[in-house]
């Protein structure tokens, strides 16, 4: 996956506010990077027009051999739902649902045929085998966010993209699920694309790609947890000296 010169401009032609300025990014299959930046970086906003949640005001999005932009509403939608899985904060499991029907509900609303092999395997690489009939109020925190992840390989998806996935979570919970999105991307070759605050968080990936003001400031392989605290506060001094 990859973005070029990705711009999006939010208000009024009076009043422009521009969240993107120019980005150019790529994603290489396998690989797990983090998004960080200060409050207002446009952090969110590459994840939500990366992944077709968002158009951009120019720019284009590529999914392997497809350009986003020149989908239509319907064509996009069906795009999202069989080559991109979210995992977000807030988990947006539907509680009436059992643990299967909540994984499996990609497959149910695309009409095809749940693939029981792969089922199987995600729900056991997740580690949710003795809780397929429980409903999202019966499980932990961490226990949901695991569904959630296991829904979002429900369809073997292209990327994965993740918007503070441990943000709701205790530290050794946060810790559990980071592991398991790590070891998604070193065993399965899964592309995972982190939105997140936490430099702890972010030490998890291969790469840490920094916004500030709309544009790519930093692009680093794994700088270590300190290093990436460092860089974020230096951020935030300078746009407090310039503001």
């Amino acid at each position: 996956m990859r973005v070029e010169e990705l711009t999006r401009v939010y208000g009024s032609p009076r009043q422009p506010v521009t969240a993107l300025a120019g980005v150019d990014a790529a994603f290489g299959r396998g690989t797990f990077t983090a998004v960080m930046g200060p409050s207002g970086s446009g952090k969110s906003t590459l994840l939500q027009t990366a992944a077709g949640l968002d158009r951009p005001t120019s720019g284009r999005v590529w999914l392997g051999e497809t350009e986003l932009s020149g989908l239509s509403e319907t064509a996009l939608t069906t795009l999202r739902r069989d080559r991109i899985g979210f995992v977000f904060q807030a988990f947006n499991l539907l509680g009436a649902l059992t643990v299967e029907e909540n994984v499996l509900l990609p497959s149910r609303l695309s009409g095809a045929r749940p693939d029981r092999a792969w089922f199987a395997e995600v729900v056991h690489r997740v580690g949710l085998d003795d809780r397929l009939r429980h409903r999202p109020s019966e499980l932990s925190g961490g226990q949901q966010q695991r569904v959630a992840i296991a829904r979002a390989l429900a369809t073997r998806p292209d990327v994965i993209f993740c918007d503070e996935p441990t943000g709701a979570l205790d530290t050794r919970t946060a810790a559990d699920v980071l592991t398991l999105l790590r070891a998604l991307v070193d065993e399965q070759a899964q592309t995972v694309v982190m939105v997140t605050h936490d430099p702890v968080a972010a030490s998890y990936a291969d790469r840490v790609l920094v916004l500030a003001d709309g544009h790519v400031v930093q692009d680093l392989p794994q700088p270590g947890a300190a290093r990436i605290a460092e860089m974020l506060a230096s951020l935030g001094r300078r746009r407090v000296v310039t503001a």
